[in-house]
């Protein structure tokens, strides 16, 4: 249950707070900074072992997608520019997704600092006499309205949707837009392999093996299987991901929320601004990168720092 603390009447007892055991926060090299991370703070990284185990299967799912491609499908297809063609398209998706996947993993999902419920900190926040504010009694933090403590990460999460282990990470106000990009491009990606898979197993049918593939017709076709049935699951997770997201962001209710089925405290947004209030203000092809930084603005910004 969370503690309620008025301007006149609140806790002053200090708080030993430990560093977050399940969170390793390291100095990011300048060499990442030309990509967009916020290396002037720091890399999030979750100490979680089931989510280290996720992320290591997606990349190798994503490897294995891009071998089939480039080593059984591409180099003996007919059509050097529509092969060429395909390929790029794929590359591109399988390109966006990881590195929207890798943002979404060492981006701070919005982080709320562990023992800040502090006397200094209530006063900053200029309350009246009379006002209430809460503290988390888990992570002995301030807990702004739509916060919500994960279990995992071990800290309240501003505007937390959920914790994702594919991703290693909380989906959170700081990294939505990177979660909802690596689930769009992996679906797209994925049907985009479903639609070169097929084509593939047709013309090996209409023609002969030998000129069809480098490997034989028994490792082809085995290639082939194993890459439809993955693009096929992804394709059906991930559509269904990216829609439950997007249903949740233009209804400026996160998952916790719906799911919590709570009663709205907050002045909900309009479908258009809160897709703004995600992916950044004005719209531009900069929602699509997972290389930019979405411009929203935060309120009492020094409570969501780590």
């Amino acid at each position: 249950m969370l503690q309620p603390y008025s301007m006149t009447r609140y806790d002053t007892t200090s708080h030993s707070i430990d560093p977050n055991p399940a969170v390793a926060i390291l100095n990011c090299a300048p060499f990442w900074r030309r990509f967009g991370f916020r290396c002037g703070r720091h890399v999030w990284i979750v100490k979680d072992i089931c989510g280290i185990i996720c992320c290591v299967i997606t990349y190798m799912l994503i490897l294995y997608a891009t071998f089939v491609v480039m080593c059984v499908i591409m180099p003996t297809s007919h059509g050097s520019w529509l092969n060429f063609v395909n390929g790029l398209i794929f590359y591109v998706f399988a390109a966006l997704a990881f590195a929207s996947h890798v943002r979404t993993v060492v981006t701070d999902p919005g982080a709320i600092p562990r023992g800040n419920a502090t006397d200094e900190n209530i006063r900053k926040l200029g309350l009246r006499d009379g006002q209430v504010v809460f503290k988390c009694p888990k992570c002995v933090s301030i807990k702004p309205e739509r916060a919500h403590h994960c279990s995992v990460c071990r800290r309240c999460i501003k505007k937390m949707d959920h914790h994702c282990p594919w991703v290693n990470n909380c989906v959170g106000e700081n990294n939505q837009k990177y979660f909802v990009l690596f689930t769009m491009y992996i679906c797209l990606m994925s049907f985009h392999a479903l639609y070169m898979a097929i084509n593939k197993f047709i013309t090996c049918a209409t023609s002969d093996w030998r000129e069809c593939s480098n490997y034989s017709a028994p490792a082809t076709t085995i290639f082939l299987i194993i890459l439809l049935f993955e693009a096929l699951l992804f394709a059906m997770f991930t559509a269904i991901m990216f829609g439950t997201q997007m249903s949740s962001i233009c209804s400026d209710e996160t998952g916790i929320e719906q799911l919590k089925s709570e009663n709205p405290t907050w002045e909900k947004k309009s479908w258009w601004l809160s897709l703004k209030a995600v992916f950044g203000h004005p719209f531009s092809f900069k929602w699509f990168s997972p290389f930019h930084i979405p411009v929203v603005g935060k309120d009492q910004v020094y409570l969501y720092n780590v």
